[in-house]
């Protein structure tokens, strides 16, 4: 489908469009906008219209504006149209570790087994393993896995995905990351952000005995990395992994305020073990704190204090065995609740955003209407993003067609709904 002209695309049963909800703070389903028989028109990668299709069918007949109707969609793909179609935003995932290579099922089997993280981290398997497969990988091949994994992605919906390093930890690595990162960003499939997360854990050559050099390799990232990161305009976000099994908070603040001084968005790595690393993010306005597992509801009432979106990662939870982030307490504060998928090789192995954002719902009791906003505009926001993850006049295309007549169908089926069809930036892409 073209995407230098206007264009109608509909009929759908339903356009669930999440206009108008609030930023932070609880939501009710009954404050959804749902659209029914409605199409949208688009002008290249904007959203133009959303409505009725029959007024905006009687509008592009006077207009001259191209018409693609669903049938025609899946007649050129050889299948049958489905009865009914339901469109919604695209989703977002604002946490991921895709950037990688090599496997840790063992670690995995280890951890069933009974073998802790920090356990299997201490004698050199965790982000440490993956470091070594990473090292080992061209930059060529960097971008090819992460290629197949965006495209798993887009076809679970996902069109807007936030990517780290963080597993080359050396300058020469931790850059091979960034520049594959960069390459998919323009790869014309989903939209890309990425955070540089050289300060994940030290690597072996910092450590001395039984002592790591904390100081000492943050020293070289930022002056050897950043610099290089801001000049080839590779990431805009610094992250830190603030634990004491990694970077204690005493060593990730200066660090992190340095980072922001030579002009970065900061994130953070945050209480998913051990309690500080959320009070360090409100400390500094970070923009989000992930992960939050192990937080107080004081570490929640500071960030909502300094208006720090929480992002919810239950992948983690769900491949660690611990509790989920607790989503229904951040939200009732008046925190912007954010939900991603944490995809790595460790302890979030799964990557199925819409799964988990659904069973997370489930076990934190959250509304439909605060799942949603978790994995779109509230998602969005938490990395800057101010025109994505709406069905609205003005937003990117970032559009999902799934193959039901009924927006509470999605998370209902638990991930197992996916998307007919994918639009990005008014493209349909093939899936």
């Amino acid at each position: 489908m073209l995407v230098n002209k206007r264009t109608l695309i509909g009929p759908f049963s339903q356009i669930l469009s999440l206009k108008g909800l609030a930023l932070n703070g609880p939501l009710a389903d009954e404050q959804l906008e749902v659209i029914s028989n409605a199409a949208v028109i688009t002008n290249g990668k904007k959203i133009e219209r959303v409505g009725l299709w029959s007024e905006l069918k009687a509008y592009a007949d006077t207009q001259s504006i191209a018409i693609v109707r669903m049938e025609e969609i899946f007649e050129k793909q050889g299948k049958a149209c489905p009865k009914s179609l339901t469109l919604t935003p695209g989703l977002v995932d604002a946490h991921t570790h895709i950037c990688y290579a090599g496997s840790r099922a063992r670690d995995y089997a280890d951890r069933l087994n009974g073998v802790s993280y920090e356990e299997i981290s201490a004698r050199g398997g965790g982000i440490r393993d993956t470091m070594r497969h990473t090292r080992a990988a061209s930059e060529d091949d960097l971008f090819e896995l992460n290629l197949t994994r965006l495209k798993q992605h887009l076809a679970r919906g996902v069109t807007t995905v936030e990517i780290k390093s963080g597993y080359g930890l050396s300058v020469q690595d931790e850059l091979k990351q960034l520049r594959a990162i960069k390459r998919l960003a323009h790869a014309g499939l989903s939209q890309v952000v990425s955070s540089c997360l050289a300060a994940h854990v030290v690597p072996p050559e910092f450590k001395v005995g039984s002592a790591f050099k904390h100081h000492e390799y943050l020293q070289v990232v930022l002056n050897e990395i950043l610099p290089i990161v801001k000049e080839e305009k590779l990431a805009q976000r610094v992250d830190a992994f603030v634990e004491p099994s990694a970077f204690p908070v005493e060593i990730a603040r200066p660090y992190l305020q340095n980072a922001q001084a030579m002009g970065f968005d900061i994130c953070v790595h945050a209480d998913q073990f051990s309690q500080g690393g959320a009070r360090l993010a409100a400390e500094l306005g970070a923009k989000s704190a992930d992960h939050l597992e192990a937080t107080s509801t004081a570490d929640l009432q500071a960030l909502k204090a300094a208006q720090v979106t929480a992002v919810a990662l239950p992948g983690a939870s769900l491949g660690l065995g611990i509790p989920y982030t607790p989503a229904r307490e951040a939200l009732d504060l008046g925190l912007s609740l954010a939900i991603a998928s944490d995809w790595n090789p460790g302890s979030a192995p799964m990557g199925h955003l819409l799964m988990q954002a659904s069973v997370l719902g489930a076990a934190e009791k959250l509304s439909a209407a605060e799942v949603w906003a978790g994995i779109t505009f509230r998602a969005a926001h938490a990395l800057g993003l101010s025109n994505t993850a709406q069905i609205s006049s003005g937003f990117v295309a970032d559009m999902l067609a799934f193959s039901c007549d009924d927006y509470r169908e999605i998370l209902y089926h638990q991930g197992m709904l996916t998307p007919s069809l994918v639009w990005t930036q008014g493209r349909l892409q093939s899936l």
